[in-house]
């Protein structure tokens, strides 16, 4: 099968760069013909970037030659916006391909992509009604929030009509998506996975050293949840990672057994990780299938995460809190921390669970189900 995998890089790169990645390198190591046609908003004017979300992308002749030399079965396309936009979904389909569009967040409908503001979850926008993103100035200045109300609502019907299948990658993910507006009966559930290279061949949770939070310092994160119940827990705590909220929770953190680490290399995470006993994921906003799950129950750590979005999918109901309960996560944290057997068994079950569900294996089968469909 040749497939052409479409992306544009976001300004801070993050897990859906990683996805792509990964499934490149699947993809070929399966015997397929894959090309990656990638852009990048880091490396884009504002005003450029602007242009190429009100008028739908940029420079599709590019697309169309890439669509020439390889004449490819699929074109499997994650993040349009800015530079791609519905006319490289356009031109696919005049090319004779037929078209996947991978959602990783909820950038059909939001200006800034997560859903959150107002310390949870914003559902404001959905349809084509884009206008509480520019009422409410999510974008930050006004030009900006106008400039994503307006592309989002121009470009959302066009991308849909020329996508023929749509993943999401949660259930609850998808649901979310489907109450917002999108087309019922068009998404199949592919979760990001691990590849076979990434996953311990043991769980080493019973000699953890420290609680994990793994990822960028924003509010949305919930980060000062995972701070707030280290420090009532008498656990120390490991931050790895940089953003805008630092300061914050560097104040929130002081006096406390907490270290920031900073934004460290993979290599230097993943030995990070390796000495930890537990990883918190206390998001605020709905996240569908973040890396810092699959990292952790690859390692064989036991997660605590929040209820929301699709973090129950991924580490069980039994596992998931509110997010802002700081008793029950101090609790939840204490409990694991004082029973090293017990983090022990729930580590070696994380593991088993990323093998069999979130390995590589398990995700090829998915998509060649969404790629014959």
């Amino acid at each position: 099968m040749r497939v052409l995998l479409l992306h544009n890089r976001y300004r801070s790169l993050g897990g859906e760069e990683r996805l792509v990645g990964n499934l490149a390198q699947l993809l070929s190591r399966r015997g397929h013909d894959v090309q990656v046609l990638e852009r990048s908003s880091a490396a884009t004017g504002r005003v450029r970037a602007a242009g190429a979300l009100l008028g739908g992308g940029i420079d599709v002749a590019e697309v169309e030659s890439a669509l020439r030399r390889q004449r490819p079965d699929i074109v499997h396309a994650h993040n349009l916006h800015p530079l791609f936009g519905w006319r490289a979904l356009a031109a696919a389909q005049r090319a004779g391909a037929r078209t996947v569009l991978h959602l990783h967040n909820f950038r059909l409908f939001c200006a800034v992509a997560v859903a959150y503001r107002d310390g949870g979850p914003c559902f404001r926008c959905r349809g084509r009604n884009t206008l509480p993103g520019l009422l409410l100035r999510c974008r930050g200045s006004l030009p900006e929030a106008a400039v994503y109300a307006v592309g989002l609502a121009r470009q959302q019907p066009r991308i849909l009509a020329h996508a023929d299948r749509l993943v999401v990658v949660s259930e609850a993910h998808g649901r979310r998506l489907q109450e917002l507006g999108l087309p019922a009966g068009r998404a199949s559930v592919l979760p990001n996975f691990i590849p076979g290279r990434e996953l311990s061949t043991r769980s080493r949770a019973q000699s953890g050293r420290y609680a994990l939070v793994a990822g960028r310092l924003v509010e949305e994160k919930g980060y000062d949840t995972a701070i707030r119940a280290a420090r009532a827990a008498g656990v120390p705590l490991v931050v790895a990672g940089a953003g805008p909220d630092e300061p914050r929770l560097r104040r929130l953190a002081g006096g406390g057994e907490v270290r920031f680490a900073g934004l460290l290399p993979a290599a230097d995470l993943a030995s990070v990780r390796r000495d930890a006993a537990v990883v918190l994921v206390p998001s605020r906003c709905e996240e569908a299938c973040p890396y810092a799950v699959l990292d952790a129950l690859a390692t064989g750590l036991p997660v605590l995460a929040s209820d929301l979005g699709g973090l129950p999918e991924l580490v069980g109901l039994d596992a998931a809190l509110e997010p802002t309960d700081q008793e029950r996560w101090a609790s939840a944290l204490r409990a694991l921390w004082e029973a090293p057997s017990l983090r022990q068994q729930l580590g070696a079950a994380a593991l088993e669970r990323a093998r069999e569900q979130f390995g590589e294996e398990a995700y090829y089968a998915r998509l060649m189900e969404v790629y014959r469909a």
